[in-house]
């Protein structure tokens, strides 16, 4: 940790403009740029609400209940749409930060620079467009499904930096990996194809008993979609379901240090492998 700490410093002012310049370089060419980060997820968004809204009306909305205590219920896109805008930041970390080190493999062979900053300003880059779809949706939320602004939105200002981190030191794992192995990047890609579904984004993960109800409490994916459900539309506090919140706070410890390991056993022979 303290090797990775040392990369980045004298590196911050670097990290911005490389991550802005990530954004720029992906969508170079295409006449509105970077705003094509944006574009996507809304028309995503665009044909959730028309298929839930319009098309597949008997659906109804989403009751929650967490534990014995009834949250509230909800419409059912809003619901989905506060689940979607962590999502959008979730793949998109995990899928570009596996390839970030080979995609940038410039900076690994040919210049003098800390490797652990590549995954920093990949993520950074992703940070960027979050924030922004973070503000439409609560625009959207406020004017649109009536919801009101509260002291829970606060949590936002916890849940978001916590999910940076975790995706963050998730990529010292997988980025060093997938430079090593293309075999190993597939696999994120198809696995990140179908682990949509096994999350609750479109559905209550709350409501289950048993076996299943422990596979979606292990699931960190999940504990973000909740988190921003908490700060929004449930108006709960993080520390009113405490299993969940340790049981990531363990994840979080075991993804920290399972990254430092893998990146300091596998950086030195990054520029050979590239």
């Amino acid at each position: 940790m303290f090797q990775i700490f040392k990369e980045h410093r004298h590196f911050g002012k670097q990290i911005l403009v490389l991550a802005k310049n990530e954004l720029i370089k992906k969508y170079k060419g295409a006449v509105i740029g970077p705003l094509w980060a944006v574009v996507k997820p809304l028309f995503t968004l665009f044909v959730y609400w028309f298929a839930f809204t319009i098309g597949i009306k008997n659906l109804g909305n989403v009751h929650v209940f967490i534990g014995d205590t009834d949250v509230g219920t909800f419409d059912r896109f809003t619901f989905m749409l506060v689940g979607f805008i962590p999502w959008f930041f979730i793949t998109d970390s995990i899928t570009q930060g596996a390839k970030s080190i080979r995609e940038n493999r410039q900076f690994v062979t040919k210049v003098s620079f800390p490797v652990s900053t590549i995954m920093t300003y990949t993520s950074v880059a992703r940070l960027y467009v979050h924030i922004f779809l973070s503000f439409l949706m609560y625009l959207y939320l406020i004017f649109v499904s009536k919801v009101e602004p509260s002291i829970y939105n606060l949590q936002f200002f916890i849940y978001c930096p916590l999910m940076f981190l975790f995706f963050l030191a998730l990529m010292w794992s997988t980025a060093p990996m997938s430079a090593f192995s293309r075999d190993f990047e597939n696999m994120i890609m198809s696995i990140m194809s179908g682990i949509f579904w096994l999350t609750g984004i479109v559905y209550d993960s709350y409501n289950y008993t048993g076996a299943i109800h422990y596979f979606m409490l292990l699931n960190p994916i999940n504990f973000f979609a909740n988190g921003y459900r908490n700060a929004f539309i449930y108006h709960r506090w993080f520390w009113e379901y405490p299993n969940e919140l340790y049981v990531f706070l363990i994840e979080f410890a075991f993804i920290i240090g399972f990254g430092v390991f893998n990146y300091n056993r596998l950086r030195k022979t990054l520029p050979d492998v590239l």
